[in-house]
């Protein structure tokens, strides 16, 4: 006759199965996260490489502008007329970022009040 296990080492050999199971599903995501984390750092790389690339376009393209304008003026009045109008558009965009990071709520709003909720449901069902 088969040699029936105990009710109690069936639980104990279930509790280390979900164990393992557990640990290897955080092993896979710590994989998964290191994989994502280079592929992100690439990405990163690239997307500097082209910032300052467009830099230094756009470093060009405001010395043409100043030379285009010193056709009509003088050279020193043209980079002025440039500076300002560079200014200008500075001070803009200071403010409306500024408008819209003052519209930022932190910590967000929704999550806390989905932690909140998870915390009591998990306090209601333990009693």
């Amino acid at each position: 006759m088969a040699s029936e296990r105990s009710f109690v080492d069936v639980l104990q050999d279930i509790a280390r199965n979900v164990n393992d199971i557990i640990r290897s599903e955080v092993r896979l995501a710590q994989a998964e996260m290191r994989d994502e984390a280079v592929k992100a750092a690439t990405s990163a790389g690239w997307f500097i490489a082209a910032a300052v690339l467009a830099v230094l376009a756009v470093h060009l393209l405001l010395w043409t502008a100043v030379y285009a304008l010193a056709l009509v003026l003088q050279l020193w009045a043209a980079a002025l007329v440039v500076a300002l109008v560079l200014a200008a558009g500075a001070g803009i965009l200071f403010f409306a970022a500024k408008r819209r990071f003052e519209r930022v709520h932190m910590p967000p709003a929704r999550t806390v009040e989905n932690i909140k909720e998870s915390a009591a449901w998990v306090r209601q069902s333990i009693k």
